[in-house]
């Protein structure tokens, strides 16, 4: 299996996060500035279409990212945060032909003071007419940041529902 991982805005994939997903798969983790790549949607999958990726993973920014790239290769993404609503940094959407992939699992937390939970419940809320299939967990204490715990415990069960 190969993973794409999408990190958000000026961060990466840390060493542990890298090894509780490597059992899953071939991790790719790219290096993206949001800031200089308007169309790092489109820089994305045009990289990776050719790879054979079958997962997508993506926090704050790169859940953004990751929710049009997961269209774009039709294949599952699993969503941390993803500033699905509104974000800092201005970026393209590319015009895409499929508007769902088969599984989105986002999780959320109610804490988050960068990307507000419940503008992306709205967003997720306006988008059903696309027919997605979302699986949406929210935590009552998470913040921003993902710890090790919950994305351990949430790519399990992401794994497992595939």
């Amino acid at each position: 299996m190969k993973i794409l991982y999408i990190h958000g805005l000026n961060g990466s994939l840390s060493l542990e996060k890298r090894a509780l997903l490597e059992p899953y798969g071939e991790v790719f983790a790219p290096a993206i500035d949001y800031l200089s790549d308007t169309h790092a949607i489109a820089s994305i999958s045009t990289a990776f279409k050719a790879m054979g990726i079958n997962i997508v993973i993506g926090s704050s920014m790169g859940g953004f990212t990751g929710y049009y790239v997961s269209n774009i290769m039709q294949c599952p993404a699993l969503l941390f945060n993803p500033a699905l609503a509104k974000r800092s940094v201005p970026q393209n959407i590319p015009e895409i032909k499929n508007n769902s992939s088969r599984l989105k699992q986002i999780v959320l937390g109610t804490q988050d003071d960068v990307v507000n939970p419940k503008q992306t419940l709205k967003f997720l809320s306006e988008t059903l007419i696309d027919h997605p299939e979302y699986k949406t967990h929210i935590h009552n204490h998470l913040a921003h940041r993902i710890p090790l715990d919950v994305f351990k415990e949430e790519i399990q069960l992401f794994f497992k529902s595939l």
